[in-house]
């Protein structure tokens, strides 16, 4: 799908990748591709939340969306527990490219978005 979508914008200056790739095999064959087409990721942005922020974020989420899944501690526990292990590995993948910048997620939605557009227009 995301091979589709980067072919039928030849046209585009680039791609946001919105929570991929999610385990290092996906960023090495994201690479690969991209190199295929003579591009590159330009930089991988990962907004820091703690823990405990997390939880409360989803939880929140639960009440507002009705979600069941993201009231429960056990689901939200293991959720957490995928992106230790295959997710945040990631952020290594890309600081070894000097790609990786890490945007501080907490604040209001604009002061976020400002950071995220700021690391973008950086890069």
């Amino acid at each position: 799908m995301l091979r589709s979508e980067v072919l039928n914008h030849k046209e585009a200056k680039g791609f946001i990748f919105d929570g991929f790739p999610r385990t290092n095999a996906q960023a090495t064959a994201l690479d690969q591709f991209l190199a295929e087409l003579n591009t590159s990721i330009s930089v991988m942005l990962a907004l820091e939340v703690e823990e405990n922020e997390l939880k409360s974020r989803l939880t929140k989420r639960a009440e507002v969306s009705g979600r069941a899944d993201d009231a429960n501690p056990e689901v939200i526990a293991n959720r957490i527990h995928v992106y230790n292990n295959e997710t945040a590995p990631v952020k290594d993948f890309y600081q070894s490219q000097n790609k990786f910048v890490s945007i501080d997620g907490i604040g209001s939605i604009d002061e976020i978005s400002t950071r995220l557009y700021t690391a973008i227009d950086n890069h």
